[in-house]
């Protein structure tokens, strides 16, 4: 695979875009905003300096970024197709009506969807519906590894053990889930953090920034390094997950039947908001993101230098 279309140039597209031309692809991207070429370029330009850090492919170059005014001419001549359109059902299925007439037969068309079951947004799919996956990032793309393949009823086995060796082969780390279910996996482990962190927020028992500094300064640490299950393993030393579980578990069903649950009311939205700006007051919030990509960029560097590391 030479090309990828991306197709839906915003926050998540542009960074696609981005880590792609790093990865040596030549890339045509495309989407109907006004002003979307000027301000994709510039999102490119501005990410380049990362992505350079991460460690460039041979041949990668920003020049091999062209934009297209129609998404159906985009995917005529990709080799894999992208696309970051808007979270609504009407929209995937117009777009990937598009995408499925014009794309040649075989090429995979994957969405990045934080939510959506692929089965939904494959009805928008009247030739080859088996070739839709989903193929859904964390922000922002060209940083973080984590690319999580969902497929759908209709998708092919051989479909998603494509997009597998694809995004691996493009320096990604690909998850496979076995089955579709809203919100993927990631995202669900993040909803029911903020369903607690909402919870203590409304009942007064610690602020924004408190809970922030709370993971930040905490678990959120070791959480880079290793997931929920290694982390609880170590922790329980050489007895490992079993002695965890022995000893932790009974305290930890009562925590679970403990926690809140919250709605998303418009006073606890406001209530939320104001916190963070609150926590932010003073801070450059384009410093802060330059700030939080550069020790990314390090973390993945010290990762990548741990053999021992999963």
């Amino acid at each position: 695979m030479t090309t990828v279309a991306i197709v839906g140039t915003g926050v998540i597209g542009a960074g696609w875009a981005a880590h792609f031309l790093g990865r040596g692809f030549d890339v045509v991207a495309t989407d109907p905003a006004p002003g979307a070429e000027d301000r994709l370029r510039a999102d490119v330009t501005a990410h380049w300096p990362t992505v350079t850090r991460l460690g460039l492919a041979e041949g990668a170059s920003p020049d091999r970024l062209r934009f297209v005014a129609d998404a159906g001419e985009a995917a005529s001549v990709a080799d894999f197709v992208q696309e970051n359109g808007p979270e609504r059902e009407d929209v995937k299925h117009a777009l990937f009506g598009v995408l499925d007439e014009a794309a040649r037969p075989g090429v995979i068309l994957a969405s990045s969807s934080s939510g959506l079951l692929p089965s939904v947004i494959a009805r928008g799919c009247p030739h080859h519906p088996e070739r839709l996956v989903i193929g859904h990032p964390f922000n922002p793309p060209h940083v973080i590894p984590l690319v999580e393949v969902v497929p759908g009823r209709d998708t092919a086995p051989e479909v998603v053990d494509r997009a597998m060796a694809f995004y691996t082969a493009a320096g990604k780390r690909p998850i496979r889930l076995a089955r579709e279910v809203p919100g993927h996996v990631a995202n669900r482990l993040q909803a029911a953090l903020w369903q607690e962190a909402y919870s203590l927020v409304e009942r007064g028992i610690a602020t924004v920034a408190d809970i922030d500094a709370a993971i930040a300064h905490g678990p959120g640490l070791r959480w880079a390094v290793l997931g929920p299950f290694l982390n609880q393993h170590l922790s329980g030393g050489p007895g490992g997950l079993a002695h965890v579980l022995a000893h932790l578990g009974p305290p930890t069903e009562q925590w679970w039947r403990d926690l809140g649950r919250v709605h998303l009311t418009p006073e606890l939205a406001a209530t939320l908001v104001a916190g963070v700006d609150a926590e932010l007051a003073g801070t450059d919030q384009q410093a802060l993101v330059a700030a939080r990509d550069a020790v990314l960029d390090r973390l993945l560097a010290a990762k990548a230098a741990q053999p021992d590391l999963p």
